[in-house]
Parts: C-alpha cells; sequence; structure tokens
C-alpha cells in the first residue's frame, strides 16, 4: 500500500476554494438524471488549491498531505454525513489513471457491435432478478460477453471510459436508460468540467494536462476513505490535479441510495 508504514513529509499544503463551482452538480437536466440513476447527493466534487510544484512522481506524497491536511479534512468532514474521517489518516493508496483523451472517440465501437439499435436505444438481454439488464452492461461487467473486448483494456484505464462506467451502474436504486444518449452526453458533461487541456502553438493539437489518480484513504482501522469496503466499485475518489493552475478537485461517490429531490 503506498505510503504504508512510514513517515511522509508533509511538503503540500492546500486552500479551499469555494468560488469554484462545477455546472454537473448544478444544471437541473444532469442533476435530474443523477437522481435518476440514484447518485444524486452522494457524487460529489471539492476544489482546492496547493502551494508547491506537482510532479506524477511524488503523487503519493501528495496524496497523503491532501488526506491530512486540516483545511481539507474539515471540508471533507461537512459534507461526509456517513462519518468515515474520524480518526487520523495513516496511508493512502494511489492508482495512476491514464487521462489522454480529448474526443468521444473511444465510444465509436458501441455503436457498431449489437449493444445499441440504430436509434441508439440499448438492446435488452436477459438476466434473473435483474429487469433493466442490457447489453450495455454486459459489457461493462462480463467478461465473458462476447461484447466485452469490443473496448479493449487499455481504453477501459482510461478516466473518461471509467466515468462512463460509474454513471451506467449508478447507485443502489439506478434507473438504467432506454437511450445511450443521456450517459454519453452527462459523460461528456462532467469529463469538460474536470480535465484541462492545452494546445500546442506549433502542431495546434490539443492535449490533456491534467494528472488523476484513483485514491483510497487509511486509518488505524483499515479503509475509511471513500467507503470502508474496497469490494464496491462504485464506491469511489478520484484527485484530479491540474499542474499549471495547482488546482486539485477530488470527485467521489458512496455507492448507495440517493436522494430524492434537488
Amino acid at each position: 500500500m503506498a505510503g504504508q508504514g512510514r513517515e511522509i513529509e508533509n511538503t503540500f499544503s492546500f486552500s479551499a476554494l469555494p468560488s469554484k463551482t462545477f455546472p454537473f452538480l448544478q444544471n437541473r437536466e444532469t442533476l435530474a438524471l443523477l437522481m435518476k440513476w440514484s447518485m444524486l447527493g452522494r457524487l460529489t466534487a471539492q476544489a482546492f488549491s496547493f502551494d508547491q510544484c506537482f510532479s506524477p512522481y511524488n503523487s503519493e506524497t501528495f496524496a497523503h498531505c491532501f488526506f491530512t491536511d486540516s483545511v481539507v479534512m474539515s471540508s471533507l468532514r461537512k459534507v461526509s454525513a456517513w462519518g468515515p474521517l474520524e480518526k487520523p489518516i495513516e496511508s493512502v493508496k494511489v492508482e495512476a489513471v491514464p487521462c489522454t483523451k480529448v474526443s468521444m472517440d473511444l465510444f465509436d465501437p458501441i455503436y457498431s457491435c449489437g449493444i445499441l439499435w440504430p436509434s441508439g436505444h440499448i438492446v435488452k438481454c436477459f438476466l434473473e432478478n435483474s429487469p433493466d439488464y442490457n447489453k450495455l452492461r454486459e459489457m461493462l461487467l462480463d467478461e465473458e460477453s462476447e461484447h466485452y473486448p469490443v473496448i479493449r483494456p487499455e481504453v477501459r484505464q482510461e478516466f473518461l471510459f471509467r466515468l462512463f462506467k460509474h454513471l451506467c451502474l449508478g447507485g443502489e436504486l439506478c434507473q438504467s436508460e432506454e437511450s445511450i444518449e443521456p450517459y454519453m452526453s452527462t459523460t461528456k458533461q462532467i469529463y469538460k468540467d474536470l480535465i484541462s487541456v492545452q494546445k500546442d502553438p506549433e502542431t495546434k493539437e490539443i492535449s490533456v494536462v491534467t494528472k488523476v489518480f484513483k485514491v483510497s484513504a487509511y486509518n488505524e482501522s483499515g479503509l475509511c476513505f471513500p467507503g470502508r469496503s474496497e469490494e464496491e466499485e462504485q464506491t469511489f475518489a478520484y484527485l484530479i490535479v491540474d499542474p499549471y493552475k495547482r488546482h486539485v478537485t477530488l470527485i467521489y461517490h458512496i455507492y448507495g441510495i440517493g436522494d430524492f429531490s434537488f
């Protein structure tokens, strides 16, 4: 586990950015979809600034400093009604997540492999005790499915695809969409809200400058953030770092029953 059993010098300090807003958490159409997918009130994003230069090689130190910073902890405790942050953080597990995509092209194979009808509606399939099961969820979850290889393993690791998968699977009382469009449009909006890009002045090519890390924090009792179980894929947390602006966003979701109003 990254950072376990050793002292890490606190080289980063953080300040809250209360004026930083996320359109996907304010747009009423998006909120309605999150409510339908049982993610409303359980999908949260918070932004902070930091005071030192960031490089991917020091991501473990950065993450440990983040989860032991008093400003960060105070901010998280205000919204962490489930109370996982009562004891000091002792270690943080950090996984670098590829984030290179500047378009939705990686989803093109989904449109031509039998998962969707020409209209964009999702093809249904049978799974006992799962009336909402369909070819899309099968492609996302079942490695034995004929459609699973449609998305290559390296593409599945991309933050853009992970975000799409999280939205499709939703929370505990998720109501699946009949069409793929709401998943695509919401994924695009959230990704755009979170990721920073730059244009090369010579080649004019656009590239992602943001660095993304999946994180899990541990105290003396074990895993404590974003949840207490490592088995639930829909409980997740990502640190999204803009090394140029020195901003970091924590986006996280705790699997469960979402809010019914907004």
